[in-house]
């Protein structure tokens, strides 16, 4: 029963990986979607404030951009660590 529960281990590790990370980049996009359209709403009542959100769409996409490339190292760092200790 142990070589049941440890072949199972090993196809839920990538698949838990990949929605972690799928969940932190939706997380990322939904934040400068729903910022995007504050700022396009914004543009008819206050000029000033639609500015300074827009200023912060352009700081949460530079975020996005890093976090990105984070989860990208993550990704790689991780399927090899798990890959390696498989073969």
């Amino acid at each position: 029963i142990l070589i049941i529960i440890e072949t199972i281990s090993l196809f839920i590790r990538p698949l838990a990986l990949g929605v972690r990370l799928t969940a932190n980049l939706t997380a990322g996009h939904l934040l400068i979607q729903l910022t995007s359209i504050a700022s396009i709403s914004l543009i008819s009542t206050t000029f000033t404030l639609s500015v300074l959100t827009t200023i912060t769409l352009l700081l949460l996409t530079i975020l996005e951009l890093a976090v990105a490339i984070i989860q990208a190292y993550v990704f790689v760092l991780l399927l090899s660590l798990y890959l390696q200790e498989n073969t």
